[in-house]
């Protein structure tokens, strides 16, 4: 097939920015957070549970983010989605839809994720009390080294001093293949302020009230 010099120009163009892309995507470091630890560790943590060792599950994350094709943009500019396969066993969904069947097994009361946090008010329903169903997906929200310093400095945590790219600072099994909508009470933590655990990001209005209709049809299984 005979292509113009213009036709030609733009594949070439194309092909070298596809190619660019290829390659900065497999020069990403992806660095598990010390925030992500309570997941691997804490016995009593009330979300996704994963277990496996910690560097063998980041080894594993590198490994298929060189096959990956996007950076998903998250709520803020320093954070990031990337949304793989389930492939860890035991990794079940952390929420399910509300029906008459489980109102009765919500619980409610005011939680912190860790000791410098805030508690605020969290509705779920106790894991014990449900069957969740395996996960189809894995969202791995990412963070940027530059926001997770500057947290760190808010908080008065320990500096780290490696280099990476992006900072993995929690894992959700889910099966949906995009984000879903970060609790109300999450956005109000993040409005707070870096010294209060949250992310400093200001309320956006339209996007709390997208999170408020999902969550009052689904329940956090916990």
């Amino acid at each position: 097939q005979n292509l113009s010099p213009r036709t030609c120009h733009i594949r070439f163009a194309f092909l070298m920015q596809s190619s660019k892309q290829n390659s900065e995507m497999k020069k990403v470091k992806i660095r598990l957070d010390e925030f992500c630890f309570r997941q691997f560790d804490d016995p009593f943590y009330v979300g996704t549970k994963i277990n496996t060792e910690k560097n063998i599950f980041i080894s594993q994350v590198n490994e298929r983010i060189t096959q990956n094709t996007k950076l998903v943009e998250g709520y803020a500019p320093f954070c990031k989605h990337i949304f793989l396969p389930n492939f860890l066993k035991g990794i079940t969904v952390n929420s399910v839809p509300i029906t008459n069947e489980n109102t009765h097994l919500i619980r409610t009361g005011y939680l912190a994720r860790n000791e410098k946090e805030l508690p605020v008010l969290t509705r779920w329903i106790p894991k014990e009390s449900i069957q969740a169903s395996e996960a189809d997906f894995l969202d791995l929200i990412l963070y940027s080294r530059e926001q997770i310093t500057e947290e760190a400095k808010q908080m008065h945590n320990e500096m780290i001093g490696e280099e990476y790219d992006w900072g993995l600072i929690s894992v959700k099994g889910q099966n949906e293949d995009y984000e879903v909508p970060m609790t109300p009470m999450t956005a109000l933590r993040n409005a707070l302020g870096k010294a209060e655990g949250g992310s400093g990001v200001p309320l956006d209005r339209d996007k709390y009230i997208e999170s408020v209709r999902y969550w009052e049809k689904h329940v956090a299984i916990m």
